[in-house]
């Protein structure tokens, strides 16, 4: 089939930032003043900036603002270093893996599963192809591919036939994902299994570049980055500038490439691609022992995901046997009544491998990470080694999003790991700094309407704009941005932090969802493009961006009538509402870009 994506088919993708001992040093350098000078401006704030006049805007501003601080905090945190795994040379035989050398030497056995539900069987096929092409040192291991369609279709079935791998489907779909992936580990035995989505395209290395971390019998799972070959790379400013002002425009647009070379414009337009995510966020926690398990380009020992599935069924039962009778003092009668529950139990309880959950793949992480009878480990592996698809439409970007949100949001709120027993300081706050991400949107909203109260009404929620209120904000502002562009150095961060601000919308109505404890659906995510405008999703962002232009005009028009002389009140919100028009304009732009937009 002529896929859209064919044209992308060539692109490489990226490198990890290489590791400099001397960066990282200047970081966490700057990375400490940082957060001095974060903590120098929130205590004064707090206790000499307040305008108590007007509490109810001060006050939950500089809440937001310590919200947002303790976000930073996490952040520094997070990224503070790195600390690579050693890569080791691919195991032949399982005694290389596992502690109990006694056992009879055979080579290992791995199973690749490819989960579908409702993609393009085509699309599936292309996955299938790329699987088989993975290469490995030693042809005696056993190697299995197999789709797992969650959509029971015939065509489904004749493509693996005719591609000559495996074909599991099961009757129903409960468990979502994890459900599919139960099934299937039913009816398997590979000692390790990778875990691809239908769209995952694997390189011929995946399995010689990562399956030596295996050697290490600790190690539960490794997850490598998740790179989306077919994100648009937009514009080049040449033929944006001819398209708003005709060909002086364009010469304009060329004469500046000509000095600074060639500028792209509409690059990634919603925010797709993960390497900020990947080489800056995942990789940097493997140092704590926290990168957590993103689904599709992870690889399982079986073993680790058998047995914490093994210890929560079996602390499952326990919990209701002794929910059940631990009102009862007859100590005959309590053990007899334990014994039947218990027998009862074990055959209604289901033993879960994966988490069900709409995002199993960090629930999963979260039950290893905190099994210390055996001190599961994790690894992110920096180096890409599949290929997939990326959201071509804002509905498809935003249902993706909000299940991202909705997911965490119900972790956290209702089995959080900062407060679960058996992570250890570390593991807490990595978890902790993904959880509190979720959360913005409190804050970001306030973030977002403070320049607009204070054009449109002139109450200010500080005592002065004057020299001291710069003074404490432009210091922290200044230190901070030094030290986050050291920090992720080599990984572009507007795009990212535009978007972290205009995810409102998604964030609230995730935490609203979850508040009032209605299910957060699980729906696959698009494969194509979704054709329409879709300027209903972003009617909030583009009415903030409306009210902000709007304040700004008329807080201009008091200052040049003489109705108001506080010049430096003004110019700082005016500088404060450009930036959030600046950072919400993207995706309203996203709403109706069409991929011919960036054809040159």
């Amino acid at each position: 089939m002529d896929f859209y994506f064919k044209k992308f088919e060539d692109r490489k993708p990226y490198s990890p930032v290489p590791y400099s001992v001397t960066r990282e040093l200047i970081w966490q350098f700057f990375a400490v003043i940082a957060v001095v000078m974060g903590a120098w401006y929130l205590h004064w704030r707090w206790t000499a900036s307040i305008n108590w006049d007007a509490a109810w805007f001060a006050i939950p501003l500089v809440i937001a603002e310590t919200c947002s601080f303790i976000g930073t905090i996490f952040f520094v945190i997070n990224i503070w270093k790195v600390k690579d795994t050693e890569q080791k040379p691919p195991p032949h035989y399982i005694n290389e893996c596992i502690r109990d050398k006694d056992i009879p030497q055979r080579p290992i056995s791995v199973d690749l599963f490819i989960a579908t539900y409702n993609e393009d069987t085509e699309l599936v096929r292309l996955s299938i192809q790329d699987a088989k092409k993975i290469r490995y040192p030693y042809d005696d291991i056993e190697f299995r591919i197999a789709v797992l369609d969650d959509g029971r279709r015939p065509e489904m079935r004749k493509v693996t036939e005719e591609e000559g791998v495996g074909y599991h489907s099961r009757t129903n779909n409960i468990g979502y994902k994890a459900g599919n992936l139960r099934n299937a580990m039913e009816q398997t035995s590979g000692d390790f299994i990778i875990i691809c989505d239908a769209d995952t395209r694997p390189f011929p290395t995946l399995m010689e570049r990562t399956l030596g971390y295996f050697r290490d019998p600790d190690v539960a799972w490794i997850q490598a980055p998740q790179w989306f070959y077919d994100v648009p790379q937009g514009k080049r400013l040449k033929y944006v500038m001819k398209q708003y002002l005709w060909y002086p425009g364009y010469y304009i647009g060329a004469a500046i490439e000509k000095v600074i070379g060639e500028v792209w414009v509409g690059l990634d337009r919603f925010a797709s691609d993960p390497q900020m995510f990947y080489d800056i966020i995942q990789r940097r926690r493997n140092w704590a022992n926290a990168a957590f398990c993103c689904g599709a380009s992870s690889i399982h020992r079986r073993e680790a995901v058998m047995e914490a599935a093994m210890k929560s069924f079996a602390r499952s039962v326990d919990e209701q046997v002794h929910a059940a009778t631990d009102d009862i003092l007859d100590v005959e009668l309590k053990d007899t009544l334990s014994d039947a529950m218990k027998r009862e139990l074990l055959l209604e309880t289901e033993l879960t491998p994966y988490k069900f959950h709409v995002s199993e793949d960090i629930y999963t992480s979260i039950v290893l990470h905190s099994d210390r009878e055996r001190n599961w480990k994790s690894v992110f592996h920096p180096f890409p080694e599949s290929k997939m698809l990326s959201p071509q439409d804002l509905e498809t970007w935003t249902v993706q999003r909000f299940k991202y949100a909705g997911g965490s949001l119900d972790i956290a709120l209702t089995d959080n790991p900062v407060f679960k027993k058996g992570l250890r300081l570390p593991q807490k706050l990595m978890y902790g700094a993904t959880f509190w991400s979720y959360f913005s949107g409190l804050w970001n909203l306030v973030f977002l309407f403070a320049p607009i109260i204070y054009l449109f009404t002139g109450i200010a929620p500080v005592n002065a704009f004057s020299f001291d209120f710069y003074k404490h904000v432009l210091a922290f502002l200044l230190a901070n941005e030094i030290a986050m562009t050291i920090g992720t150095w080599g990984v572009p961060g507007w795009t990212g932090t535009a978007t972290y601000l205009a995810f409102f919308p998604i964030n609230m109505r995730a935490l609203w969802k979850v508040l009032i404890g209605e299910e957060i659906k699980f729906p696959t995510t698009r494969k194509d493009r979704a054709e329409g405008n879709f300027f209903h999703l972003v009617t909030p962002q583009f009415a903030i961006i409306v009210l902000t232009i709007l304040g700004l005009l008329y807080g201009t028009y008091k200052i040049l009538s003489g109705q108001s002389d506080n010049l430096a009140g003004l110019l700082t919100n005016v500088f404060w509402g450009l930036n959030n028009v600046a950072a919400l304009s993207g995706m309203v732009r996203a709403s109706n870009w069409d991929p011919k937009d960036d054809e040159v």
